[in-house]
């Protein structure tokens, strides 16, 4: 055996860093999560001096501002995903491992998986975030979130299944029930499901069945706040709370839901809403890497962070994209977005490049490019600070980033030509109901 690697007690490898540099050999960097900021920081380490490994659950980097398409017959789970391997192929210092994290050793410094422990000299930790019930955690059957292809692949199998089993629906209150969604959230996610839903009730499957009329369809999108889009300035909150009513969509603001169960859901005011499909667009909590790190958490789990992302005492170790809690240099919350997750992960890089150096390295400084909401077929809202866009500018601008942005060249064509075709078709071709839905 190696002098840098070791036996545990239950028969699995652990590197030690100390015999390893002592042996001559190179720093290693163990990156948890292969989302924008992990990829980011492992694409910003390719010239490094280090051995890089990569953690992840899944073997895929998902590209999540697409989900909800697939959620809802837009897209297939392909187009919006690309294998992990596949996209650091050509980065020769870097392994991949496909792991779940169980814990992490700060002393020692290693990490505790399913199966191995896995020795680090640095640490970046970008395990993302997951669904929040504020507390009613049994409301996740009934309504479920999206998150990742599974989410999207069950979402779109309820939302299907919803109009055939209101055709094949005897009672006409079934019926009704059936073709009734409920969106609980009013941010980007709850928007652009609200909008999808509606488009495909109203426009796409229109004609495709006998005893029911689909454009009937009545979509719901519940708010706790008064406003959608609550980040976005006043007046694009009101442009897309008005293209969703042009769809069709029931918008109820300033509405926390109190039940949520099998035959619908309850609000705040009373009203009680019959629905087969209710999903959940409404809350976040970040992974369980505070408790894994012993460090100070906010509300949402996420791990407080200094302006070089380090957890308190920590230099080796960096928290970044939607498990960070880090404020910009004029003090507000740093948003959970793919493009502060990027400039994140290309930070952590820097700073481990810096400190292999013996430099200090600068602090974090977010650059915030502006914020944009897709609500439906040439609807959207566009936040540029000094530039703000409504209608079908804005619409563009949103389908020229996302494709931009979407990993892989492959993915940005068949996604544009899907785009394209349902744009003058009106067709969504992912229209299948697969998984434990299939009988």
């Amino acid at each position: 055996m190696h002098a840098d690697i070791e036996e545990t007690s239950g028969g699995s490898p652990l590197i030690n860093p100390g015999a390893r540099q002592a042996a001559g050999h190179r720093p290693r960097v163990v990156i948890l999560g292969a989302g924008f900021g992990g990829l980011a920081t492992a694409k910003g380490l390719r010239h490094a001096n280090v051995d890089v490994t990569v953690v992840d659950r899944r073997n895929y980097h998902l590209f999540q501002p697409l989900l909800y398409q697939v959620a809802t017959a837009g897209l297939s789970p392909a187009q919006i995903a690309m294998p992990i391997r596949r996209i650091l192929s050509r980065q020769s210092n870097v392994t991949v491992l496909m792991e779940r994290v169980e814990g992490i050793d700060k002393e020692s410094r290693f990490v505790q998986t399913a199966n191995s422990r896995i020795a680090y000299d640095y640490l970046v930790v970008a395990t993302g975030a997951r669904h929040a019930y504020f507390g009613n955690d049994k409301w996740a059957e009934t309504a479920p979130g999206l998150k990742t292809i599974a989410d999207a692949t069950e979402i779109r199998a309820r939302i299907l299944s919803a109009f055939e089993r209101a055709e094949a629906a005897e009672n006409e209150g079934e019926r009704r029930r059936f073709l009734t969604f409920v969106v609980v959230g009013g941010g980007p996610t709850g928007v652009e499901l609200a909008g999808a839903i509606a488009e495909l009730a109203r426009k796409v499957i229109v004609r495709d069945f006998r005893r029911i009329d689909p454009s009937s369809t009545r979509v719901v999108l519940v708010e706790a706040g008064n406003v959608v889009l609550p980040t976005m300035p006043p007046k694009l909150s009101e442009e897309a709370r008005r293209h969703l009513e042009m769809l069709g969509v029931e918008v109820f603001l300033g509405q926390a839901v109190t039940r949520c169960d099998a035959e619908g859901v309850g609000l705040a005011g009373g009203l009680q809403i019959r629905s087969s499909c209710v999903l959940w667009a409404a809350g976040v909590m970040a992974s369980r890497a505070a408790k894994w790190l012993g460090v100070p958490a906010d509300r949402a789990g996420r791990v407080h962070v200094d302006r070089n992302l380090n957890p308190p005492g920590n230099n080796e170790i960096f928290v970044i994209g939607d498990t960070a809690a880090v404020s910009d240099k004029n003090g507000r919350p740093v948003p959970g977005v793919a493009p502060a997750a990027k400039q994140m992960g290309e930070h952590a890089a820097c700073a481990i490049l810096a400190a292999l150096d013996g430099r200090t390295a600068s602090v974090f400084g977010y650059r915030d490019f502006g914020n944009l909401a897709t609500i439906g077929r040439n609807a959207a809202v566009a936040d540029f600070r000094r530039i703000r866009l409504s209608g079908f500018s804005a619409w563009l601008v949103w389908n020229i980033a996302h494709l931009w942005f979407l990993v892989g060249f492959r993915n940005r064509v068949v996604v544009f030509a899907d785009w394209a075709l349902a744009y003058v078709c009106y067709d969504r071709a992912a229209r299948l109901i697969t998984d434990r839905h299939e009988r």
